[in-house]
């Protein structure tokens, strides 16, 4: 009797922790893929909001209205979780509405909790849990007005409510095998529970391994429906993983905007960056650079450039040559690029690149003098095809010059403006690409 009044005691207090130990790690977890969820919907809203400023700051200073549509109507049409996007001038009235009958309305921002604010915009939640994105519109250190984007906020909780649905299911199985397990074996589940609790710890910590099974009954199934539920929690982690990609690619097609938007300042440069991200990738894959480094380059190319967004419109879309001073205005954009990814820490990596896509091999280049081998090598790389197109492509004071004229151009500045061994490894690439193609006076 009295064996059996302790093992009684003891399930009643092994079961009370068990259940305490499983209800408060399914409102962590929920609470986590919830707080993941909302982040990381919020960081893709703030991302299509800036590019969608960026883009209409050049509608608007045009005072081309049918760009600043052409933006509401793109965004809204490419992201399904948009549920209204709206550009205003400063006064917050509206240019340009998704509702095209609240085109001229005054548009104020949700009446609520201010989520968070930077120098890049805001988010707001409002009373009925909806969520406002307010980016600011600038040009040329001027604000022009803001892009107001609601998210649908529908979409947003049923994301949340499939993920804690499956993580609850999961949560509840573990438990009444737990409660099966430690009614039937009292006297043998130290073990066990031990071996469940460092799981639960591990897991806790974003670990996951396979717990080992002490027994084929049912304190056994506890220990293998732990490891299901595991499973369930890295499969909908990997799910997870997967939406960030989707946000990984709608970030990679937003820089490709920005750098199509740059171009396209100068009716002359339209696709320069795009083009030179396919020359420098030939000649990145023909040195052996990884996939991984390869698409780092890609972005680079992209965004080589990003700092002619500062230079003035009468030094980058003067029709002759630059004069000294206008040259020293343009040779600025390198620095400047540098300055502009650095307030963003995802793209720092970038920076050596964009900075030093200008230096020359023999240390005569700008912004820093670098030379030989100093010269980043995605740098150097970006130098040469950056050349190329831009002597292959017509420009308002030249007409472009021929492929094999531009060749021999580079082969004349190896070792002076360009690295040899880059140089020779692109005319491999072009020879390999122009079957029978012969450059006079190159070996």
């Amino acid at each position: 009797m009295l064996f059996q009044s302790l093992r009684f005691k003891i399930s009643v207090v092994i079961l009370f922790l068990l259940a305490v130990a499983t209800f408060l790690f399914s409102v962590f977890t929920v609470r986590a893929v919830d707080d993941y969820i909302l982040n990381e919907v919020l960081k893709r809203a703030e991302t299509v909001g800036r590019s969608a400023a960026a883009t209409a700051a050049y509608s608007i200073a045009a005072d081309d209205l049918l760009g600043t549509d052409n933006v509401v109507s793109r965004v809204k049409d490419q992201h399904t979780d948009v549920d209204f996007i709206a550009v205003a001038d400063n006064a917050m009235k509206a240019i340009a509405h998704s509702d095209i009958s609240k085109r001229g309305e005054s548009l104020g921002p949700l009446t609520g909790q201010l989520v968070s604010m930077d120098r890049y915009g805001a988010v707001l939640k409002g009373l009925a849990g909806e969520f406002e994105v307010l980016t600011p519109i600038s040009f040329v250190h001027k604000q022009l007005g803001y892009v107001m984007l609601g998210l649908n906020k529908s979409i947003l909780f049923n994301a949340q409510k499939r993920a804690r649905n499956s993580i609850l299911k999961g949560f509840a199985a573990a438990f009444f095998f737990g409660v099966a397990g430690v009614l039937l074996l009292t006297s043998i589940v130290t073990k066990p529970i031990a071996e469940l609790s460092a799981g639960v710890m591990e897991l806790k910590k974003g670990k996951n391994r396979p717990l080992k099974v002490y027994s084929r009954d049912e304190l056994g199934k506890l220990t293998e429906s732990f490891n299901e539920m595991s499973a369930l929690i890295v499969e909908q982690k990997d799910k997870l993983g997967r939406y960030a990609g989707e946000l990984e690619e709608a970030y990679i097609s937003t820089l490709r905007v920005l750098a199509a938007a740059i171009d396209a300042r100068d009716a002359y440069t339209l696709g320069h960056s795009a083009r030179v991200a396919s020359l420098s990738l030939k000649l990145g894959e023909a040195i052996g650079l990884s996939k991984e480094e390869l698409e780092e380059l890609e972005i680079a190319c992209l965004l080589h450039d990003v700092g002619k967004i500062k230079t003035p419109d009468h030094v980058l879309l003067k029709a002759g040559r630059l004069d000294n001073s206008e040259f020293r205005e343009m040779s600025r954009h390198t620095e400047d690029g540098a300055e502009i990814l650095a307030k963003a820490p995802m793209l720092m990596k970038y920076i050596p690149a964009v900075k030093h896509h200008h230096e020359w091999y023999n240390g005569n280049g700008y912004p820093d003098g670098l030379s030989g081998d100093a010269i980043p090598l995605s740098a150097a790389i970006i130098t040469i095809a950056d050349s190329f197109d831009a002597m292959t492509s017509t420009r308002p004071y030249r007409n472009a010059r021929s492929e094999a004229e531009a060749l021999k151009e580079l082969v004349r500045c190896s070792g002076t403006q360009f690295n040899p061994g880059l140089v020779q490894v692109f005319i491999q690439v072009f020879r390999n690409e122009h079957e029978g193609f012969i450059l006079p006076e190159v070996i």
